[in-house]
C-alpha cells in the first residue's frame, strides 16, 4: 500500500510505502526500535534496553503482525499489533513530525478496528503522538519489568 505524506513546515510531499514486515527487514527493523527507544525513552537504563532490544530480535517480531514503512526502498519504521494491540510503534527519529506515524496507526485501525496501546506515562514524545490522534484512557499500571507507570489507551475512546 502506497501512502502520501506531507513532510515539514515546507510541505514537501513524501510517497511512503507500508507492507507486511519480512524476515529481512530484522536488522533494520531492530536498529529503529533502538534509535527511537533511547530518544523516547531516557528514562530506561541501557540494560533494560539491551535486554529489550534481544526480545524484539528474538522473540517479538515472531508473534507479532508486523508492518513496516519504506522511504525510497529504506526501512524507516514499523508497527507491530498483536490482535487489535499496538505493540509497538516506531519511526527513525529523522522521520518524526512527518505524518508516518499516522499512517502506519490509520493501517492498523483499518485492519483491526478499535486499537489498544500501552505507553510509558514518561514517554512525552509516545503520549503526545497518541494524544493527538485520539487515543484516551486513565488506566495506569506499573509495568513489572521496567518498574514505569505505563498507561492503557484505546482508540477510538469508549
Amino acid at each position: 500500500m502506497f501512502r502520501c505524506v506531507r513532510s515539514g513546515q515546507d510541505m514537501k510531499i513524501i510517497f511512503a510505502m507500508i507492507r507486511k514486515y519480512r524476515e529481512d527487514d530484522k536488522d533494520v527493523v531492530v536498529s529503529t526500535w533502538r534509535a527511537a527507544s533511547e530518544l523516547a525513552h531516557p528514562f530506561l537504563e541501557n540494560d533494560f534496553l539491551d535486554e529489550e532490544e534481544g526480545n524484539v530480535r528474538n522473540v517479538y517480531l515472531a508473534f507479532a503482525e508486523t508492518w513496516v514503512t519504506e522511504i525510497d526502498g529504506e526501512v524507516v519504521g514499523f508497527i507491530a499489533l498483536i490482535d487489535n494491540e499496538i505493540g509497538g510503534l516506531f519511526l527513525n527519529p529523522k522521520y518524526h513530525g512527518q505524518g508516518l506515524g499516522k499512517a502506519m496507526v490509520d493501517i492498523a485501525f483499518v485492519e483491526m478496528g478499535s486499537l489498544k496501546v500501552e505507553v510509558f506515562k514518561d514517554n512525552e514524545i509516545g503520549r503526545r503522538f497518541y494524544d493527538a490522534y485520539g487515543f484516551r484512557g486513565d488506566d495506569e499500571f506499573i509495568h513489572e519489568a521496567s518498574g514505569q507507570v505505563t498507561l492503557r489507551l484505546v482508540y477510538p475512546p469508549v
